[in-house]
Order: structure tokens, then sequence, then C-alpha cells
């Protein structure tokens, strides 16, 4: 596959989220959007011929206070996420809550990339909540 197949999957999933929520072409092509208060963005990429993924990455809080509780609960909700890892990204005494899940999206139908998409989106939902004061 192409990158023009990647484009054709990002079109595809720009669709199915878009009978859901507002979605936006960002500057670099990627697909910018909210679900459930996060902020979230969809790239398809050409890993190599035939392997066309979505990656989807979400940030669930920002400029939290980084301390071992933060630590506890990212650990807790990596455990209960089915689909993505969240990782916190420390700036000195704060730090960011990101999800990300990066899947082969080649093959499926748009009931089933509809589906996949809503199954990590409320993932992330769950995931945030707690995260935030």
């Amino acid at each position: 596959m192409s990158d023009l197949a990647a484009e054709e999957l990002q079109e595809r999933a720009r669709a199915a989220l878009a009978a859901l929520m507002e979605v936006r072409v960002n500057d670099d092509g990627s697909l910018g959007f909210e679900y459930g208060g996060a902020l979230c963005s969809l790239r398809a990429v050409t890993l190599s011929p035939g392997l066309d993924v979505l990656s989807m990455t979400c940030v669930l809080a920002w400029d939290r206070p980084l301390r071992p509780a933060l630590h506890k609960r990212v650990a807790d909700r990596n455990n209960a996420l089915q689909f993505g890892t969240i990782t916190i990204i420390g700036n000195g005494k704060l730090a960011d809550v990101i999800m990300r899940y990066t899947f082969p999206a080649v093959g499926l139908s748009d009931e089933a990339l509809t589906t996949m998409l809503l199954l990590v989106l409320s993932g992330a939902d769950r995931s945030r909540q707690g995260l935030l004061p």
C-alpha cells in the first residue's frame, strides 16, 4: 500500500468520527477532536507496504502536580485499559497525562473501524476520570 492508502484510511476515520463529533484537520494533516474533555489527535500512517495503521493520541490531563499519587492513578488506569497505554510526561513539578494507541486498520469495514475508534475513545474517557480536580 502507499501513502494514498493511508490518506484514504484517514479519510474513512474522519468520516466515522465526524458522524459523532466535530473533527478538524490540523496544520500537520492529522485529525483533531475532543472526546469527553480529552484533546485527541489521529493520524493514519503507512509503516510498510500493506501495513497502514491509525495512531491516536489523547491528552487526558495537563499541568497536574507530579506526585506519587498521580503515578499510582496512571498505573491503575493502565491496568484497566484495554486499548492503549497511558504515560506521564513531566515538566518540572507538573505533568501531562497522555494516552496513545496505534492499531492496524487495513481491511476493517467502516462499521468495524467506527467500533474500534469508539472502544479506544471510551477507554480514554474512563481513564480521564479522577485525573482532574
